[in-house]
């Protein structure tokens, strides 16, 4: 196999468990819930917040766009795929409190 950047690129994806695909009318990720600096759940497009599990869930069922689901220790979480934007990934989203 030919290594270039194109299989670079590629392994992030390999890191990934599971790539859902989306619904027509999937959601996007535009906040990340942080609590005591940890992600706690996620913003939606259309306004909800949801906790990690169930955005794992909704994302599972097709209804996040541009995520796959990852595991650490045992936890599943949430993941962008990666396309050359950094602007969408997860990591760069604004963060807001739990109310």
């Amino acid at each position: 196999m030919e290594h270039n950047q194109n299989s670079l690129a590629s392994l992030p994806i390999i890191a990934l468990q599971d790539i859902p695909t989306p619904n027509a009318d999937a959601q996007q990720i535009v906040a990340l819930v942080k609590e005591k600096g940890k992600v706690a759940g996620y913003k939606l497009s259309d306004g909800r917040i949801l906790s990690k599990e169930e955005g794992v869930a909704l994302a599972r069922q097709g209804g996040i766009q541009g995520v796959g689901i990852a595991t650490n220790q045992g936890t599943e979480y949430l993941k962008s795929l990666p396309d050359g934007n950094e602007n969408n990934n997860l990591g760069n989203l604004p963060s807001i409190s739990q109310k």
